[in-house]
């Protein structure tokens, strides 16, 4: 009984109990391996290959880290007669502060830069308080005129055989012809035809000097103005029931025309440069003045009556630079 208890025992305990050590068997011998075949084109691993391990590619140097100062350069923007400077955003701004007798502080962004009017008794920190306050305002008006100075740049006229400049919207070469005198004008337009540009040839000299060709050109051009301005001038004014009475050229610096009560009108002869649509959004303006003299909403749907899409042509005439 004693036998058989311990029997039982052993079998709940077989857990404990130490198993046999495993018997050392002889390793297989290895196996001939058949002989690869070529394949046709390159083929993956077989389950039995081994890819070779390749060691990495030694680290390169990495570059020296750019200096923030850098990476993030500031723009500037400053104004010729600057007397202060401020931090505005991502640029710095150096403006013209002048005290004058007003009530409150007064922001200019002028082709120049920015100008900066404040009263006598404002302290110099809240200056600089109302500057930084308007900083969105003053940097996208800055950026603007930056855009702009660089495309009158741009449209500079070089004034030479060869210089090229926009007549009513299309481009002309100019050309020094001495050979022809050009009776009465001086100089004759020769239109491109199947998208040739057009040619103006003039009666000087292959050697003449800048001056003297500039002067030149811009009578030409002033006569084609008049000429075109009293054609544009006639078409409208019937239209709008007035009478003009005396056209004048004018080379005002911020004025492309003006109106007077007596039908005097006068028309900034670089307009010629641009497309004639545009040329009629002033003449037509100007000649509304002879009905409405101010800009009230009646003077614009005045404007409207001729002119359905005078808002473009303002736009226009407003972003459009003019050649210098």
């Amino acid at each position: 009984m004693r036998s058989l208890l311990k029997f039982t025992l052993d079998l709940f305990d077989a857990s404990e109990t130490p198993l046999p050590a495993p018997v050392a068997k002889a390793p297989p011998r290895p196996r001939a391996r058949p002989k690869a075949v070529p394949p046709a084109a390159p083929a993956s691993l077989l389950p039995n290959d081994v890819a070779p391990v390749k060691p990495p590619p030694p680290a390169l140097p990495s570059a020296p880290a750019m200096p923030l100062a850098d990476a993030m350069a500031l723009a500037a923007f400053s104004h010729p007669r600057a007397t202060r400077q401020l931090r505005l955003g991502n640029a710095n701004v150096a403006f013209e502060f002048t005290r004058a007798k007003r009530k409150t502080i007064g922001f200019v962004v002028g082709a120049e830069g920015l100008s900066v009017r404040a009263p006598r008794w404002v302290p110099l920190r809240e200056v600089d308080a109302a500057v930084q306050e308007k900083a969105d305002w003053i940097l996208r008006k800055l950026g603007e005129t930056q855009q702009r100075q660089a495309r009158l740049d741009s449209t500079r006229i070089d004034w030479c055989d060869g210089a090229v400049f926009p007549y009513m919207g299309e481009p002309v070469t100019l050309r020094l012809d001495p050979a022809h005198g050009f009776v009465g004008t001086g100089a004759i337009l020769e239109r491109g035809e199947g998208g040739a540009p057009h040619v103006l040839r003039m009666a000087l000299a292959g050697d003449a000097g800048t001056g003297q060709i500039r002067d030149a050109a811009q009578a030409w051009l002033m006569r084609e103005a008049r000429r075109v301005f009293i054609e544009r001038l006639d078409h409208f004014a019937p239209q709008l029931g007035v009478r003009w009475t005396k056209l004048s050229l004018s080379n005002a610096a911020t004025r492309w025309g003006s109106a007077s009560i007596d039908g005097a009108i006068r028309l900034h002869w670089r307009l010629i440069h641009f497309r004639l649509d545009v040329i009629d959004y002033v003449v037509a303006h100007e000649l509304s003045h002879l009905r409405v003299m101010d800009h009230s909403p009646r003077f614009w749907d005045t404007v409207e009556s001729v002119l359905p899409d005078y808002a473009r042509l303002r736009r226009e005439l407003k972003d459009e630079p003019v050649p210098r």
